[in-house]
């Protein structure tokens, strides 16, 4: 099979299309003739040797795909050959064929289509697993999202309006402010023109998903209601931050984070049938969507990259096969 290979951590050059044994399932794993892959910002760290431990980085990146089961191993229930399914993967799908445990995958509605399916997985499940799950948000709380037009913000600010929650969200962009505010942000700040703390102070914030980090830190702490909560995705402007520890006693505030790769095997698939029960109704009904900004061949899969680097999409950025 076609697949493009990591040849060395660094820059989006050294992703070379290459041929591949093609994968066979074993125990409880499905093989997905894959139509589409979504990229993640992780697959941009791996690909820099920055994700983990370098030599973990899997030779082909791609943490979900979208496409038609071909093969299925001994131990699969539920699914069969010629099913339409939508997967989160260790790695692997920035190719023809990809393997996944069937107990990651999840059916794709005859309303949406193989490159929308590509950008759910990674979103959804990340989203639900730290703003319901880790943070517990409920219905009539506030949120703030940290990057509202990214795949993640998006999918945070559809789920949070779904589940009756109030969003507000940050851009770098009044262009991109408009669109978190036409998916349903009640309000996006311009972090390049406007200061995000002084404009929410007044209102301040149940629970806040980031993946900034650095000098924001404090700042959120600072807007947090009492028994706020703060759940970190990454740290893209730094992973060590001062913080006055008086914010967390006198408001008894919760500190959290995590990463969805790294996890067990068990733990996604209890994840993913929670959402296939709460969540996967909504992608059905039209009301969770994919905003995808841009699709690349797999062959360009380089230049997905660059363009992912650049900052200026909306969005998920599919690769198609």
């Amino acid at each position: 099979m076609k697949a493009i290979i990591v040849t060395q951590a660094g820059g989006p050059e050294v992703l070379q299309l290459a041929e591949r044994p093609s994968p066979q399932p074993v125990e409880n794993q499905v093989v997905i003739k894959v139509e589409a892959a979504g990229l993640n910002r992780a697959d941009v760290m791996m690909r820099q040797g920055k994700y983990g431990k370098p030599e973990d980085t899997p030779e082909i990146l791609g943490l979900e795909v979208a496409g038609t089961i071909c093969a299925c191993g001994p131990k699969v229930t539920h699914w069969k050959k010629g099913d339409r399914a939508c997967a989160l993967i260790r790695g692997g799908g920035y190719a023809e064929y990809a393997v996944a445990d069937f107990r990651h995958c999840l059916p794709i509605p005859e309303n949406v289509s193989m490159i929308e399916a590509a950008g759910l997985p990674e979103t959804v499940l990340t989203v639900w697993s730290n703003v319901f799950q880790r943070m517990r948000v409920q219905t009539g709380e506030t949120l703030l999202i940290q990057g509202g037009t990214s795949g993640i913000g998006l999918t945070a600010i559809q789920l949070a309006r779904a589940f009756g929650v109030r969003v507000f969200a940050t851009a770098g962009s009044d262009e991109k402010c408009a669109f978190a505010q036409s998916w349903g942000a009640e309000r996006c700040i311009n972090y390049k023109t406007q200061d995000f703390e002084k404009e929410l102070a007044p209102i301040g914030v149940d629970a806040i998903l980031d993946y900034i980090g650095g000098d924001y830190t404090a700042k959120h702490l600072r807007i947090l209601k009492p028994e706020g909560r703060l759940c970190w995705l990454a740290g893209m402007e730094g992973v060590k931050s001062t913080i006055n520890i008086m914010d967390i006693m006198t408001k008894r505030l919760s500190l959290t984070g995590s990463t969805l790769s790294p996890r067990t095997d068990d733990f996604k698939a209890q994840l993913t049938a929670d959402v296939e029960m709460r969540v996967w109704p909504l992608v059905a009904q039209g009301k969770l969507k994919t905003h995808v900004s841009k699709t690349f061949p797999l062959e360009q899969a380089a230049e997905a990259h660059t363009y992912m680097e650049e900052g200026g999409h909306i969005g998920k950025i599919i690769l198609t096969i």
